[in-house]
């Protein structure tokens, strides 16, 4: 195995390539893409690059569609690293000229990692036939050259999937849905409109990770009514919002429910909508890294 780490390398090395570059690509019969993931929360695709680790492009459900691009390099930087990504003519289209696209600075033991706008450009380029290539020197010898460059080869039909896979995210992330609070109509269990909404909007993120470990419903009152009343009515609610969960095919031992009664109030109960406030469901969600 190559063991390859960075230096900084000038802008101007694509220009200059020679024959003393050490080239990772894969080979035109060796090309593979695939779709690593494809769901509503999370899309991925991949490229081997043989002797060197692999490329990712990655999505994630959320209020804008995000994109990244990850070399997974077998062996990580020791210090932080600055490269040059270009695009590459391949070789059975010579007389083309490379194109910059930006340059990188990776940091110490991790993966190197591109942005949304030059991640979006290294796709168009693939889309195009061309060769997004990484150029640097050598960590122990910067007079050594290095290019690592993705291979357009069988790349169109697994773009396609992963586009579709995007078109599909959900438009809220984790983050959007892992605290939630609901709030009733006057008495009963009936939520409002706009907290029916929520609910359902957590059901279908919940349905779709299954790195979610625990749900915790906890429910109040605002304090009209007996106290003993109020705490009956806070757990049928927080009863009910579990029932809504496993209904819908969320495991029940998931699930842990509390009911408080009229106690922990966020707001005075000196008029309708403060008690309004009051008489809530809050849905916690945690989660494995």
């Amino acid at each position: 195995m190559w063991r390859s780490l960075f230096l900084l390398l000038g802008i101007s090395l694509p220009c200059a390539v020679t024959a003393d570059v050490r080239h990772y690509v894969a080979a035109l019969d060796e090309s593979q893409w695939r779709i690593a993931e494809s769901s509503r929360i999370r899309c991925s695709l991949e490229h081997d690059i043989p002797s060197y680790g692999k490329a990712v492009f990655s999505s994630a459900a959320g209020k804008e569609q995000n994109l990244l691009f990850t070399l997974d390099m077998w062996a990580k930087p020791d210090a932080a690293t600055t490269a040059t990504l270009v695009s590459k003519s391949p070789s059975w289209r010579p007389g083309e000229s490379n194109e910059n696209i930006t340059r990188l600075t990776y940091m110490r033991d991790f993966n190197g990692e591109v942005p949304k706008k030059a991640a979006w450009s290294m796709l168009a380029e693939l889309d195009r036939g061309r060769e997004p290539t990484f150029y640097y020197a050598d960590w122990y010898n910067s007079d050594n050259k290095i290019a690592v460059g993705l291979s357009a080869a069988n790349f169109k039909r697994k773009y396609t999937e992963f586009r579709q896979c995007l078109a599909g995210l959900l438009p809220y992330s984790f983050e959007d849905i892992a605290f939630t609070v609901l709030n009733y109509n006057p008495g009963g269990t009936e939520l409002t409109r706009f907290s029916q909404a929520q609910l359902a909007r957590v059901q279908e993120y919940l349905s779709q990770d299954p790195e979610v470990e625990l749900i915790l419903i906890n429910a109040y009152t605002d304090s009209y009514g007996g106290r003993s009343i109020n705490q009956k009515v806070s757990e049928k609610r927080a009863d009910s919002v579990k029932a809504f969960f496993v209904g819908k095919g969320i495991p029940a031992e998931r699930i842990m429910t509390e009911g408080h009664g009229e106690t922990r109030h966020v707001a005075s109960n000196q008029g309708d909508d403060e008690r309004a406030r009051n008489r809530r469901v809050v849905v916690q969600i945690t989660k494995s890294i």
